[in-house]
């Protein structure tokens, strides 16, 4: 039985992963963690469900990491540092599925990998996983002639842009393409920009409504067009990804994974 811990579980996705949990035989609901100003600090994490499962949601979280294996977290970067620190503590291997890093933090989150096992994406979409291996096929037989452009939409609480998930897919297209993504993506268009430079990888955002989360990679030739699609309906196909997540870190001490790694796409 592999002992979870779960960062934010008064958010969203934490809902989404307790609901995971409590649906999986392999899994054991070790500890909830949430900020201290929460109104569920001192609840049952089960309460919600339906469940008295006598884990109480803390704001203490080198107590709560106390004798568990893994930590799955969907929270803030600022927040997810500090998981970070203290699972390197105590030696709590660590899914992390936070966006909007910058790359001091990454560089922080490797380094980590050293001690304790990650498993560190974007997105735990399976789907999405699939999607950026066929992002980096097309580019690769789209190399000439093709314009490349993504196209995200997610709801109107979400705080980074472009999404994590669509930069991942930039990334994947421009080592596929050869490039360098921070030197070739363009994140924003207004007024007269001239023509398009071909070599430039595009991103546009939409943010609205409840959109759980769309992502289209679009190869744009003269006389066709390719697009790569993927839409969420619900957040239990990320909780899901991240669980499983969790259960390839059992057997790994160190070491930086990610989804690919999980579904042995590499």
């Amino acid at each position: 039985m592999i002992k979870v811990v779960i960062a934010g579980t008064s958010g969203r996705m934490g809902q989404a992963l307790l609901e995971g949990i409590f649906a999986d035989s392999e899994l054991q609901l070790h500890g909830a963690l949430d900020r201290a100003d929460s109104p569920r600090i001192g609840r049952d994490a089960g309460e919600q469900f339906g469940l008295a499962t006598n884990v109480i949601i803390s704001a203490d979280v080198d107590k709560t990491l106390c004798g568990a294996d893994v930590l799955v977290d969907f929270t803030r970067p600022e927040a997810s540092m500090g998981y970070l620190t203290a699972c390197e503590k105590a030696g709590v291997k660590l899914v992390l599925g936070t966006t909007g890093f910058s790359l001091e933090q990454k560089k922080q989150i490797e380094a980590a990998a050293e001690r304790i096992g990650i498993v560190f994406a974007p997105n735990m979409s399976v789907g999405v996983t699939l999607l950026i291996n066929l992002v980096q096929a097309a580019a690769r037989v789209l190399a000439d002639g093709y314009d490349v452009e993504i196209i995200e939409a997610h709801h109107r609480h979400k705080v980074d842009a472009p999404s994590g998930t669509a930069l991942r897919l930039g990334e994947a297209a421009a080592e596929a393409l050869s490039r360098d993504l921070q030197s070739c993506a363009v994140y924003g268009r207004e007024g007269v920009t001239g023509e398009r430079d071909a070599n430039t990888i595009g991103f546009a955002t939409v943010r609205g409504g409840d959109v759980v989360g769309d992502h289209t990679v679009l190869f744009a030739g003269i006389g066709e067009r390719v697009e790569l699609t993927h839409k969420a309906s619900s957040r239990a196909t990320f909780a899901l990804g991240a669980l499983r997540a969790a259960k390839y870190l059992a057997d790994r001490k160190t070491g930086l994974f990610d989804m690919r790694d999980v579904l042995g796409l590499r």
